[in-house]
């Protein structure tokens, strides 16, 4: 069984509203990391970009998402949902979260139909996935420090980037770091097209520019000692591994 999951969203429904879709929503997911980018549909803009851990107790259907990266700055709300199967094979996530459409950004019941995708083999080394994140490993004394956290995610022919500017805090006394604030969020999607490579599908905020593409991380890809938690250093800047998984068994 692979740890590797790609995956798009076909509904949201806030009951007892009917379900919609505005959004193109992909995410990625290695072992217990995932990076989550949601483009609405009519402008182009991002809806939600998070990035962080999906923790699941053996046996449980339910799964809690910690927000290591939000672009909404949820990153105090507990976000849990129950996942179940449907006759069609999709997966039905039901739980609860602030509903960000809503003045003051109430908590409410929601539902999610979620669908898996095959996985688009895009050349020798694209068959391993991982999730690579930077600015995480943080050594904080008392006050306040801002760091750039990016997370870059993979699977095969889908490449998705994260990047966020954030404050964070450690009051006096108190041992436990906290984000307290975060800035727009950057966000680069690439997918791989036959007999072009990888396109960009979406180039979205401020720092955009200052992503690393596909490409530059290719070296890195093929590295052929990469485990999790070892640090590899992209456009100059050291991230860890934090999930990693060879697939290119899987093809």
């Amino acid at each position: 069984m692979t740890k590797s999951r790609l995956s798009t969203r076909i509904s949201l429904r806030w009951p007892p509203e009917p379900a919609f879709e505005s959004t193109d929503t992909l995410v990625l997911s290695v072992d217990s990391w995932y990076v989550d980018l949601r483009v609405d549909r009519a402008s182009g803009a991002i809806d939600w970009a998070i990035a962080g851990e999906r923790l699941q107790d053996q046996g449980s259907n339910e799964v809690l998402f910690t927000h290591e990266l939000d672009s909404r700055n949820s990153f105090g709300v507990a976000d849990c949902g129950s996942f179940s199967s449907l006759p069609n094979g999709d997966d039905l996530e039901v739980g609860v979260m602030p509903r960000s459409d809503l003045p003051g950004s109430p908590v409410r019941e929601y539902e999610e139909v979620w669908r898996k995708l095959l996985f688009q083999p895009a050349g020798e080394s694209s068959g391993l996935s991982f999730v690579l994140e930077a600015g995480g490993d943080v050594q904080l004394d008392d006050g306040e420090k801002e760091v750039i956290r990016t997370f870059i995610g993979a699977i095969w022919g889908t490449y998705i980037v994260l990047r966020q500017r954030q404050v964070l805090a450690r009051p006096a006394g108190e041992a436990k770091t906290i984000i307290r604030s975060g800035g727009e969020v950057s966000a680069l999607r690439e997918d791989f097209v036959h007999g072009s490579g990888f396109r960009v599908k979406y180039s979205i905020g401020p720092e955009v520019g200052e992503l690393p593409a596909q490409r530059d991380v290719e070296a890195v890809l093929t590295d052929g000692h990469l485990f999790p938690g070892k640090k590899v250093i992209v456009q100059g800047e050291e991230y860890v591994v934090r999930a990693l998984e060879d697939l290119r068994g899987e093809a």
